[in-house]
């Protein structure tokens, strides 16, 4: 209830005014049997009236029961407005809870976005899109749908049952006991059924879940899957749990037939039981016909209300379970700064001091690394896949905080430092880096919203892109496709880094970014990154020997710690991973060569 109050907050107004809707309509509802009761018993077969005093005097107003009884039609003319009334306030209900529901679904939808955004960097790397994606769009329009339509719902069916009650016992006790008697086993029928579907749709809800991201990992990784030929294998894959997902939804249909064929049964026995009963009493005289027509016009009235609580609470259900897996996401904390989020002016001096850290439960990834860098630096980091390289620069954009140690920049401490402000002041390139699907140029202008047309071509021309550009057709309005997927991996890197130049920060990172291109063009890169930044903190991960060589400083990484640091002169004459990684390059580079020297002969 403190989840749905939450939701509801802002728009309480709104449902105010719907269930005041609600009560109207269902008031009115009330008093259309009551005219058919009267038009039967005191105005055709001239019984005395025994009905509220406002309805006598509008009798009297009307000329009294001689000009009602030649004039029937004015009584059908009433039924006629209060049913048109009716109809108005219930189109008012749905109208209002509806823009209710619409207004709490867009909450909702932008306070997850809003939340999965801060999220840590953790937490994404831990969970599958295509859950997350499913929470954001189905799971949310099960509540919105619950909010349009079930919340006033449950107004409706108490004050129907309420109203009816009392309207009963107003006209005879008898018949009111027996027409209430079959409706606690209904309500009791109906409170299994919510806890039984709740159960089956949070499964069902769950692998709809697995389904999502099975099909968004497909299509996300389809170059993958054609080149290797597994069209087949993701087709079973899909086609097993698909099948899950149908048999768990199967159940589901199941348990609303069971339900609505046993309730049906449930409400014909009791209208029967009434209308039974009520022939009996009309023949001995204790009721009147038109007693007998309100209270099986009440009993219908009552009893569908009733009945519809299965569905009210089976939808119920499914929104508790919706619901839940969102305040799962909502519950999950967002990134704290626990420093003291300054906001220094970042030049790039760095020195790490005994640092290490590990994700959660995990080994060691780096262990106890020092060095420092000076401003305008270049960096370069080697060592074999899993020595702790990328989980490094991680540490400095703060994706992950150092379990123990000390990494400064320009002398204060990198935990004290607000999150996006250290984050706007490194440019980051990775080896796998993401485009949108827009042109070239508002890809490149992501970094730089301001940037003027001539700072987009100076960044291109320093990553060695732009001819490439100006050669399509579109120049740098080309559209790129989903992922950049329409460019090749060497032009994805290359914009990707064009897009970190084009914002001047003083320190930048180049996470294996140069892997897909030629060692020509990796050459012509490094020197324009040489002119664009020479006072800008440089770090450079490559597994090519001919990247990292002209670089300032080598830190040589194995197994999370540091094995050697050093210049490449200085480097190739010591026993380790660099001097072993640079023998076998040139091994090969030289094989290439004589190869080449063989075809041209």
């Amino acid at each position: 209830m403190k989840k749905l109050l939450k939701l509801i907050k802002g728009n309480i107004a709104l449902y105010i005014a719907a269930i005041i809707s609600i009560a109207i309509s269902t008031f009115i509802a009330m008093l259309e049997p009551m005219i058919i009761k009267i038009t039967i018993d005191s105005i055709i077969a001239n019984n005395p009236l025994n009905a509220p005093e406002p309805i006598e005097n509008l009798i009297k107003l009307l000329g009294g029961r001689e000009v009602l009884w030649r004039n029937l039609w004015i009584c059908s003319l009433c039924l006629v407005i209060l049913t048109t009334t009716r109809g108005i306030f219930l189109f008012l209900r749905g109208k209002l809870s509806s823009q209710a529901a619409e207004n709490i679904a867009k909450n909702v939808r932008e306070k997850l976005y809003d939340h999965i955004q801060n999220l840590p960097y953790g937490y994404h790397v831990n969970s599958e899109s295509g859950d997350l994606i499913q929470r954001c769009t189905s799971d949310v329009d099960t509540v919105r749908r619950f909010f349009a339509m079930q919340l006033v719902d449950i107004g409706r069916a108490v004050f129907i049952v309420a109203s009816a009650l009392i309207m009963m016992l107003s006209l005879n006790k008898k018949m009111t006991l027996i027409a209430m008697c079959i409706v606690p086993l209904i309500f009791l029928f109906s409170y299994i059924f919510f806890y039984k579907i709740k159960y089956n749709f949070e499964k069902a809800d769950t692998q709809e879940g697995v389904l999502t991201s099975i099909l968004q990992e497909n299509l996300s990784g389809v170059r993958v899957v054609k080149a290797f030929g597994r069209q087949t294998f993701e087709i079973e894959k899909y086609e097993k749990e698909n099948k899950k997902y149908r048999d768990l939804n199967y159940k589901l249909i199941n348990l609303l037939s069971n339900y609505w064929s046993i309730s049906d049964l449930l409400c014909m026995v009791q209208i029967g039981l009434v209308l039974i009963s009520g022939i009996y009493f009309a023949n001995k005289g204790e009721i009147s016909l038109g007693t007998l027509v309100v209270f099986n016009t009440y009993e219908g009235m009552l009893l569908w209300p009733v009945r519809q609580l299965g569905r009210i609470l089976s939808d119920m259900g499914k929104m508790s379970v919706s619901l839940g897996r969102i305040t799962n996401i909502l519950d999950t904390p967002v990134e704290q700064e626990y420093g003291k989020a300054l906001k220094p002016e970042i030049k790039g001096e760095i020195s790490f001091e005994n640092v290490s850290f590990q994700y959660e439960k995990d080994t060691e990834i780096i262990k106890d690394i020092s060095f420092n860098v000076k401003k305008g630096e270049t960096i370069a980091i080697v060592g074999p896949t899993g020595s702790g390289k990328s989980s490094l620069v991680h540490l400095l954009l703060r994706l992950y905080d150092y379990n123990s140690g000390s990494i400064k920049i320009d002398g204060i401490e990198l935990k004290d430092i607000e999150r996006k402000w250290i984050r706007s002041n490194i440019g980051i390139v990775l080896q796998e880096p993401f485009l949108y699907s827009r042109t070239i140029k508002e890809n490149i202008k992501i970094a730089k919203l301001d940037a003027k047309d001539i700072e987009i071509e100076k960044a291109a021309t320093a990553a060695a892109v732009h001819e490439v550009i100006t050669s399509f057709e579109r120049g740098y309005d080309t559209v790129v496709g989903e992922k950049g997927v329409t460019l090749s991996g060497g032009q994805r890197q290359r914009v990707a880094i064009a897009r970190t130049l084009i914002k001047n920060m003083p320190i930048l990172i180049f996470d294996d970014s140069l892997s897909a291109v030629d060692s020509g063009t990796d050459r012509i890169i490094r020197e324009e990154l040489k002119k664009q930044s020479k006072d800008n903190t440089t770090f450079i991960i490559s597994h090519r020997i001919s990247t990292v060589m002209s670089a300032d400083k080598i830190v040589v990484l194995n197994h999370g710690e540091i094995e050697n640091i050093g210049n490449h002169e200085e480097l190739v004459k010591k026993e380790g991973v660099y001097k072993r990684i640079w023998e076998i390059q040139n091994s090969l580079e030289d094989f290439n060569e004589e190869d080449m020297k063989a075809s041209n002969e």
